[in-house]
């Protein structure tokens, strides 16, 4: 997500009065303003993507722990309306069909041969999709491929 693309999105929930999307969009915001300040640098889409996976993880922390705590059903939908909202911002993960041609590829140009290559392939497939792709299922095909 840039930055530009926030902002317009953040007007475009105040314009709607959707409460639950101004909300974690300006989360978001403050955020990206926390790293810009404190690094004292220009924030990058990674790092944007970065910070979107952590408050997810958060979020969805936060949710299990209302679930179990059986707090009220609107506080856990709002929760629910939050990692929703954040996962549309992600870039969309490798999967099924794309991914195992995309590990048969890796493994090729890596050379790999043996269960020893499987960091290196697993970094190659890193770099090469910025890390989004489904790492469990990355690595299961990965070592069904590799004696």
């Amino acid at each position: 997500m840039k930055y530009e693309e926030l902002k317009e999105e953040i007007k475009n929930a105040m314009k709607a009065h959707d409460k639950v999307r101004l909300s974690i969009l300006r989360q978001v915001h403050g955020e990206i303003k926390n790293i810009e300040v404190n690094e004292r640098r220009e924030i990058t889409d990674a790092d944007v993507d970065a910070m979107l996976k952590r408050l997810i993880k958060q979020t969805s922390e936060t949710l299990e722990g209302s679930i179990k705590a059986g707090n009220n059903e609107e506080r856990t939908e709002t929760l629910r309306a939050q990692v929703a909202i954040l996962e549309e911002y992600l870039p969309r993960q490798i999967s099924g069909d794309e991914l195992i041609a995309l590990v048969e590829k890796t493994i090729a140009e890596v050379g790999a041969a043996t269960k020893r290559d499987m960091g290196k392939v697993m970094g190659a497939l890193n770099a090469a999709t910025g890390g989004n792709f489904d790492k469990a299922a990355a690595a299961k095909e990965v070592g069904s491929r590799l004696a």
